[in-house]
């Protein structure tokens, strides 16, 4: 039973208010686990950023009290950020075969695999970290070896559903384990976390199933035609589904793109793929082959600019070009903000002279209204608390858990940061911790903040413009210029004019700071960049980020 007085904290530091970088600390007197632990990509307002990783402030300051790293499944949403984390603290890792077998291609790429302990759980397995005690559920989800969580404390037990739906028909594995949350609910649940994706979506989710069929019609139809097939690379059964119609089709496989192969790779030694030994060929031997013999898959789906479909598409792929007569599948939905970028690559496709189907050949790997309903009703929480989703979601989320009967005092929308403590008899917020987002950008982690993002936002939309002026060092007289460089703000040549008024502004200001005796720099700069700055938006209504630069002699 409960002991007196003692509360579990919930600490998420990511995947709320947004889909991605999933990353929860749970706590209990002086023992920590970590839930998943995530990247997002940079929203479109983040210029030049490649990934966003969670803060790991709070887990650094106490690293000592934390036992391990629990992940639910293999996409890059919950596992993206481990090497970040692990650069920062070496905690040992917990996962199901698949889950783990993808971390570690992520290990070797950041050189961490020899120092990180990782362990195996097999779904159904129970481990126990500290004060936690920790069941791996089965579950159904669109990556093989996904498992919800039952997470047994002392102040009582917590169920984290990950990322989840319900699939009696499963491609790889077996129905995902109601029986297990429904006894868990027996014994009283006291707080439920839960996957909020599409609980704005009516009904069910469709069998990963129906998409085998879908993939059968479209190889019938198209018996003459190369065919192409984009797909996220960790939906494994995706990809075994593709694999099966080929089979039965008598074509030989292409794997495309660099998470793709690595995912196959690791998936077919692991036995989550099953392949048939002569059917994989490399991109060189296509030219031995008919278009009527060769699948493609490849990565892409999205339309992200350096994916293989995309190069394709737009003429940049090394080894294959898209014409006409191809049948290329877009097998996935585009996630939200994703639909221009999809929608450009569809069109350059169908200009190539391609087919291109990108409806029905999809169903997600999130569940629904009834199946989210239905696992409410097995676990019957005590507290709940939506997590994986975006605002609007997480606040769906929690009128359908007041509508199945979970008091309305008893639901917590959080936020990224937030302390949630509970036990038996109360909860409620006590603190927060640090959990702004850290971008990644190149090899720099965390150096590129608000102010640089700021700049890089008014330079791409303002453009730039340097002023040089060379003074003598006591006096402050102008001994040359001032020379005007302008990069993206308008073209000198056919700006002669404007230049030319510039730059008298320039000089009128400078001895406007001669006459008042200003030799402070600082006081110069600011003085020729309020003069400047004044001009130009009287001139052109722009405003663009000005440089003065004084030389001395």
């Amino acid at each position: 039973m409960a002991k007196e007085n003692s509360k579990v904290k919930i600490i998420p530091l990511g995947g709320l208010e947004q889909i991605g970088m999933n990353i929860t600390a749970f706590e209990y007197e002086d023992n920590i686990i970590i839930v998943d632990c995530g990247i997002a990509f940079p929203e479109d307002e983040m210029l030049g950023i490649d990934l966003v990783i969670p803060d790991f402030t709070y887990l650094k300051n106490n690293v000592d009290k934390i036992k391990g790293v629990v992940l639910t499944h293999g996409h890059e949403d919950h596992i993206g950020s481990l090497p970040y984390l692990l650069k920062e603290m070496n905690v040992p890792i917990y996962g199901t075969k698949l889950t783990i077998g993808l971390v570690e291609n992520k290990l070797k790429e950041h050189n961490l695999i020899k120092t990180t302990r990782r362990k195996v759980v097999k779904q159904g397995q129970t481990i126990v970290l500290g004060n936690f005690k920790i069941e791996f559920i089965r579950s159904n989800h669109s990556i093989a070896d996904a498992v919800a969580l039952a997470i047994t404390t002392p102040a009582g037990i917590i169920i984290h559903s990950g990322d989840f739906k319900i699939d009696y028909t499963p491609v790889f594995g077996e129905v995902i384990n109601l029986q297990r949350f429904a006894e868990y609910g027996k014994k009283g649940v006291l707080a439920f976390l839960c996957d909020s994706t599409n609980v704005e979506r009516p009904g069910y989710t469709m069998s990963e199933k129906t998409v085998g069929k879908a993939f059968d019609n479209i190889f019938s139809e198209n018996r003459r035609s190369r065919i192409i097939i984009a797909t996220f690379a960790s939906n494994v059964d995706r990809v075994q589904q593709v694999i099966n119609s080929a089979v039965k089709f008598k074509r030989k496989m292409v794997v495309e793109g660099r998470s793709m192969i690595n995912v196959v790779n690791t998936a077919k030694e692991l036995g989550y793929l099953k392949i048939p030994s002569d059917m994989l060929i490399d991109v060189e031997e296509m030219k031995n082959y008919r278009d009527d013999q060769i699948v493609i898959i490849s990565t892409g789906s999205q339309g992200e600019p350096m994916a293989a479909l995309s190069r394709m598409a737009s003429n940049n792929h090394r080894r294959i070009t898209i014409k006409p007569g191809d049948m290329v599948v877009l097998s996935s939905t585009p996630i939200p903000g994703n639909e221009k970028t999809v929608s450009r690559v569809i069109n350059e496709l169908f200009r190539k002279g391609a087919k291109v189907i990108f409806q029905d050949t999809h169903v997600s790997g999130h569940a629904c209204q009834e199946e989210i309903k239905l696992l409410h009703t097995l676990v019957k929480p005590k507290y709940f608390i939506p997590v994986h989703g975006e605002y609007r979601h997480l606040i769906k989320h929690a009128e359908l858990a007041e509508d199945l009967g979970v008091k309305k005092d008893n639901i917590f929308i959080l936020s990224p940061g937030d302390i949630l403590e509970l036990d038996n008899e109360s909860g409620g917020l006590t603190g927060r911790v640090p959990a702004e987002a850290v971008l990644v950008d190149g090899l720099g982690v965390g150096d590129v903040g608000n102010i640089v993002l700021r700049d890089r936002q008014h330079l791409s939309q303002n453009g730039l413009i340097i002023v040089v002026v060379t003074l003598r060092k006591h006096s402050a007289e102008v001994v040359a210029g001032p020379d005007i460089i302008s990069r993206g703000f308008v073209y000198v040549r056919e700006s002669e004019t404007l230049i030319e008024d510039a730059k008298n502004v320039i000089r009128e200001a400078l001895n406007q700071c001669l006459s008042k005796n200003i030799t402070d720099w600082s006081r110069i700069k600011t003085a020729l960049k309020d003069a400047l700055s004044e001009f130009l938006w009287k001139q052109t209504k722009r405003n663009p980020m000005i440089l003065p630069i004084i030389m001395e002699l």
